[in-house]
């Protein structure tokens, strides 16, 4: 184990999902893990459970995690505990391995399906694969052996997942707290990996991105653009100005939970003005 106690802002939850498939849009949980540090607690806590997902399992992902049907089969259904995951989120900022492009997305569906919203405008992501993939380009077993010299044996469990995410970030944080950072342009950023949650998220965010899907993206001016479709590199506000249907298109379509919650917000500020 690392000694290193996090500098916190707010609550910082560390979590890792479990699925039927990799379609964060069409698959489903059956296994989360989520571990919340505090500002004021000394030891963090800890959810865990398994869940029927209502869905098979495909066998790409049995083979992977190792979870059959029949594990779950008798578990709760993710509408009956997606409150109690909810709730022990709250307003935390959320950290993972690879969260932003799988765990968030998967996790934003299944609260959507239930009728609860995961919003991420007040929250920081923390997507612990991005600082490696900058620092040490690797996997998370080769990272575990990196940062915290040991081998990490029970990959693909998510409870062993998201604790192994725990011990690679504060390696990393140990590893890097001096070391400054050459970018492919050739510029220096002075050590940008240090105990701050806020300067670590800015150092590894795509500033070009919206979503994990990648529908939406900034342009050059800093205006929300689509990434898709006959309005491909056209600014999203001034779309809807002229075809306010196209709006009401998106949000019956199949996009993303995350998608819907950011156009939601331009139409509404276009409806205010």
């Amino acid at each position: 184990m690392i000694d290193l106690t996090f500098n916190l802002e707010k609550d910082l939850v560390f979590f890792d999902i479990e699925s039927t498939g990799l379609n964060v849009l069409k698959d489903r949980i059956l296994q989360i893990a989520l571990i919340k540090y505090s500002k004021d607690q000394a030891e963090p806590k800890e959810l865990f459970m398994l869940i029927n997902p209502g869905i098979p399992i495909s066998d790409e992902a049995f083979a992977v995690h190792g979870i059959s049907n029949d594990m779950i089969r008798n578990k709760p259904t993710f509408a009956q505990v997606g409150k109690e995951i909810y709730d022990f989120v709250g307003n935390a900022d959320l950290a993972g391995y690879n969260s932003d492009r799988f765990d968030v997305p998967m996790l934003m569906e299944e609260l959507h399906r239930i009728g609860l919203e995961l919003d991420l405008t007040k929250r920081r992501l923390l997507d612990i694969q991005k600082i490696f993939y900058k620092m040490e380009p690797r996997t998370l077993k080769a990272a575990y052996r990196l940062y915290c010299d040991g081998d990490l044996n029970d990959a693909h469990d998510a409870l062993a997942d998201a604790k192994a995410t725990v011990e690679v970030f504060k390696g990393q944080i140990k590893r890097y707290e001096n070391v400054d950072y050459i970018d492919g342009d050739g510029f220096t950023h002075p050590a940008p990996i240090k105990n701050d949650i806020a300067a670590i998220t800015s150092f590894i965010r795509d500033d070009a991105a919206l979503d994990v899907t990648q529908r939406l993206k900034y342009n050059a001016k800093g205006e929300i653009i689509f990434n898709f479709g006959k309005y491909t590199g056209q600014v999203v506000a001034h779309v809807f100005k002229i075809e306010p249907n196209y709006y009401h298109w998106i949000m019956e379509k199949d996009f993303s939970a995350q998608v819907k919650q950011i156009v939601k917000k331009i139409f509404d500020e276009i409806k205010k003005s």
